[in-house]
C-alpha cells in the first residue's frame, strides 16, 4: 500500500510539475539568473587596438553584452522531462512491489532504526541502476587528452558487473585535465620520480608533528608568490581544504552568504561551522545584495545582535554551471556592506586569466581586495591537495587552529613535487614558454569548442572563456543515451543528472584541456553533431552564426 500511494503521489506531481511548466512558459522565458554586466570603471585591456590573443583579457566583460548562456529549456522538453522522470519512479515502484531485488539483505536487525533513507534505497536499486553503467567507469591509464576504460558489461541489468577482459581508448572529454599536465612522462613525472628516491613516499603523519618537509614550505611560498599575496598554507586534500577549514574560521553568530550552486565541500563546512547560512541565487547580485541587506537588518536570529562577521563564499568557475564568478561586483558589495569573502578557486586557478592565476587575474582585480583564497591542486596541475592563500595573519592562524594542519596527514613528497613543477612551468621559472603555451591553448580550446557548439544548434550553459561546458540533454533517459553512444565512438564524457542537477537540467559535461588538439576537438563536434540529430539534442531557438570559426 506504501508502494501505490507512493505512485499517486507521483502522478499528482506529475501534475503539477507540467502546469508549472506551462506558468514558467507564459511569462515569455524571463531567465532565472543575471546576465552579466560590465561593472562600473572596468573596461577590457586594449593591446594595439585588440584584445591579447590568448582569448583572454583583464575587464568584466569585452562589451555590454552578456558573455553567459543560459537559455531556457522549451516547454515541450520541460514537459516530456516530468513526465519521463516521473515514469521511471512509477516503474521502480512496481519493481519493487512484484520483484525481490538481487542485493545482500541484513540479518538480525529486527527493531533497528533503517540505517539507510528510503527513498534513497530506492532511486538507487530502481532509477539510477537503470543507467548505473555510464557512471563509474574504472580507467587504466593517465586521464590525459585520451583515456583507456576497462570494459565491463552487465547480465543482470545493473545490479553487478564483471570485466570482459578488454580495454578501450577514448578521447577524454571528461576529466579535470586543464593545462595537460596528467601526463605519466616529462618533467612533472621525472622529478616526482626522483623525490621519492631522496624524500620517500610519505611521511604518514600530520604537518602539526612529524609530516613538515622542505617541499611543503616551498610549495606554500611558490604559492603565495604566484597568487600575489604574502603567504599560504597546503594540505593533502582539496575537499578537506573546504571542509575544515571553514569552520576554523566561522562560529555560530556568524553569518554565511552562499551561492545556491556553490560545492558539496563548502556546504559540509558550513554546516559544521554553526554559523548562519544564507543563499543567494546563482551569480545574481542583486539577490546578493538583498540578501547581505536584509540580514544586516534583521541581525541574528532571535535576539537580533549584530553579526560577529559576514562571510561571502562564492567559487571562481562553478564546476556544474560553466560559470565565472562576477568577482568586481562581488569586491564592491563586500566593501559597502563591510563583509570578508571567501573565494574557492578549485576549477579557475590555472584554467583562467592571461598567466593563469584564476578569476583575480582574468578581471585584473588586486589580490588584497579578496580576504580568503582557496583552490586545489587536483585540475590544473595534475596532482591532489589544496592551499588557502592571504595575510600571514590570516595563514598563521590557520597553521595552529586548522583541523586539517594539525590532525591530517601530510601531503606526500611526490604529490608536492608535482605541483612544485607544473607551477614553475606555468610561471616560466623553467626558462621555457610552455606554461604560457597551455594556457593560450586551452582557452583557444575553450572558445573554439562552445562557438562549434553554438553553430551545432545545442544549449550550453556558462561563461564562453570558461573550460567546464555542460551541454543539456534535460531527460534522464538520454543522458544514459548520450554516454553509451560516445563511448561506442571512442569518446569518453561525464553525464550529470538528479540528485547532482535539479530534475530538469540534466546535462553532459564536457572539460577541455590544453592537451588536447584541433583535431581530436573537430572528431568530437563532428560525433555530437551527429548524435544531436539522432536523439534530438538541438533544442537551442537562438540564431546561428555560421561564419568560419578561427582557431
Amino acid at each position: 500500500m506504501r508502494s501505490l500511494w507512493g505512485s499517486v503521489s507521483l502522478l499528482r506531481a506529475i501534475y503539477h510539475n507540467c502546469r508549472n511548466c506551462l506558468a514558467m512558459a507564459s511569462i515569455n522565458g524571463i531567465p532565472n539568473r543575471e546576465p552579466t554586466k560590465t561593472a562600473p570603471g572596468m573596461t577590457p585591456r586594449v593591446q594595439n587596438g585588440k584584445l591579447p590573443k590568448n582569448g583572454f583579457h583583464r575587464g568584466v566583460a569585452s562589451t555590454q553584452q552578456s558573455k553567459s548562456s543560459y537559455e531556457q529549456v522549451p516547454l515541450h522538453t520541460a514537459c516530456f522531462t516530468y513526465l519521463g522522470f516521473y515514469l521511471l519512479m512509477i516503474l521502480g515502484y512496481i519493481n519493487q512491489l512484484f520483484f525481490t531485488p538481487k542485493v545482500a539483505t541484513e540479518k538480525f536487525r529486527d527493531g533497528y532504526v533503517p540505517l539507510y533513507d528510503s527513498f534513497e534505497k530506492f532511486y538507487l536499486r530502481y532509477v539510477y541502476r537503470r543507467v548505473r553503467d555510464c557512471w563509474n567507469r574504472p580507467i587504466c591509464s593517465v586521464p590525459g587528452s585520451e583515456v583507456v576504460l576497462k570494459d565491463r558489461i552487465t547480465k543482470d541489468y545493473g545490479w553487478s558487473f564483471e570485466f570482459t577482459g578488454t580495454e578501450t581508448k577514448c578521447l577524454n572529454l571528461g576529466s579535470y585535465n586543464y593545462l595537460g599536465f596528467a601526463q605519466n612522462e616529462g618533467p612533472c613525472a621525472d622529478e616526482s620520480e626522483e623525490c621519492i628516491r631522496t624524500h620517500g613516499l610519505a611521511a604518514c603523519s600530520s604537518r602539526r608533528e612529524l609530516g613538515t618537509n622542505p617541499l611543503h614550505n616551498e610549495l606554500e611560498a611558490l604559492t603565495a608568490k604566484f597568487l600575489g599575496v604574502e603567504d599560504a598554507i597546503v594540505f593533502g586534500m582539496g575537499f578537506a581544504t573546504n571542509s575544515l577549514n571553514i569552520p576554523t574560521l566561522i562560529s555560530p553568530g556568524c553569518l554565511v552568504v552562499s551561492d545556491e550552486k556553490n560545492h558539496a565541500s563548502i556546504i559540509l563546512g558550513l554546516r559544521l561551522s554553526g554559523a548562519t547560512p544564507k543563499v543567494f541565487k546563482h551569480n545574481n547580485m542583486k539577490d546578493l545584495e538583498r540578501v547581505l541587506r536584509d540580514s544586516i537588518i534583521a541581525g541574528q536570529p532571535g535576539t537580533g545582535k549584530p553579526w560577529k562577521k559576514i562571510l561571502i563564499i562564492v567559487e571562481g568557475v562553478f564546476s556544474m554551471e560553466g560559470s565565472i564568478v562576477k568577482l568586481p561586483e562581488i569586491i564592491a558589495l563586500k566593501k559597502k556592506y563591510k563583509a570578508y569573502i571567501y573565494l574557492d578557486e578549485a576549477h579557475s586557478i590555472g584554467a583562467t586569466g592571461p598567466s593563469g592565476r584564476g578569476v583575480l587575474d582574468y578581471y585584473g582585480v588586486d589580490p588584497n581586495d579578496v580576504d580568503i583564497l582557496m583552490g586545489t591542486f587536483t585540475k590544473s596541475f595534475g596532482s591532489a591537495g589544496g592551499y588557502i592563500a592571504g595575510n600571514k595573519r590570516l595563514i598563521n592562524f590557520l597553521r595552529v587552529h586548522s583541523h586539517a594542519h594539525c590532525y591530517a596527514s601530510s601531503m606526500s613528497p611526490p604529490v608536492t613535487q608535482q605541483i612544485l613543477t607544473s607551477m614553475k612551468i606555468i610561471l616560466g621559472m623553467d626558462g621555457s614558454s610552455e606554461g604560457k603555451h597551455r594556457i593560450s591553448q586551452l582557452a583557444r580550446n575553450t572558445r573554439y569548442f562552445r562557438k562549434r557548439l553554438a553553430q551545432i544548434g545545442v544549449i550550453t550553459y556558462g561563461h564562453e572563456d570558461s573550460p567546464v561546458v555542460p551541454m543539456l540533454v534535460y531527460l534522464f533517459s538520454k543522458i544514459g543515451a548520450v554516454v553509451r553512444t560516445l563511448t561506442t565512438k571512442n569518446i569518453a564524457v561525464v553525464g550529470v543528472g538528479f540528485p547532482a542537477t535539479p530534475i530538469m537540467e540534466g546535462r553532459i559535461r564536457f572539460c577541455l584541456s590544453a592537451a588536447h588538439t584541433k583535431e581530436q576537438l573537430d572528431y568530437a563536434l563532428s560525433i555530437i553533431d551527429e548524435i544531436s540529430d539522432t536523439l534530438g539534442l538541438k533544442y537551442s531557438r537562438k540564431p546561428k552564426d555560421f561564419s568560419p570559426i578561427e582557431y
